[in-house]
């Protein structure tokens, strides 16, 4: 029953976003815009639950995780993204690159904190996740410049892909 819940009033309450500004009841939606969107919160609710809110993925429902995620974002991964990109600002200015593949070993234990992690590492300039072994969540990264040492490692830590902060610390927090 939960799960049926927590996605139908999630789908709700994307749609009623997507659809605000229809009509004047509280100035953002017309009377057939909630209708509708009651009709398509249970729908999906009804379809999506074992998908959207399973048990394996209680992590993704609870919202003080959703916080620590809003944190994540605006903290550490942002000063990561700000290094990041003077680092390929100078890579392409002085043309200083070793590209190559390394072996990440993620330390994840879901697929959602694999998925985060992958995804940070990806949005992070330089790097691109271009694989991941799906039993044991490690990550084959593509990075612009490899650095010394790495190439002769048969894998790396997470931690090790980023300089400031333990980024993978921060998502094992949220997803696990």
């Amino acid at each position: 029953m939960l799960s049926f819940m927590v996605t139908a009033v999630f789908s709700g309450a994307v749609y009623l976003l997507l659809t605000a500004g229809s009509g004047s009841v509280l100035r953002f939606w017309s009377s057939q815009e909630l209708l509708v969107a009651a009709v398509v919160a249970i729908a999906v609710g009804f379809v999506a639950r074992p998908f959207f809110a399973s048990a394996r993925r209680r992590a993704a429902v609870n919202p003080l995780r959703w916080l620590q995620a809003v944190a994540y974002v605006l903290g550490p991964f942002f000063l990561e993204m700000a290094k990041a990109n003077l680092d390929v600002a100078y890579r392409v200015i002085t043309g200083r690159i070793r590209p190559g593949i390394v072996r990440v070993k993620s330390g994840m234990k879901t697929d959602m904190g694999a998925l985060l992690l992958a995804n940070s590492i990806t949005l992070t300039p330089g790097t691109l996740t271009v694989n991941i072994d799906e039993e044991s969540n490690d990550l084959f990264i593509h990075m612009i410049n490899v650095p010394e040492g790495f190439e002769t490692r048969e894998s790396i830590e997470a931690k090790e892909v980023f300089g400031l902060f333990d980024c993978p610390a921060w998502i094992r927090r949220i997803a696990e």
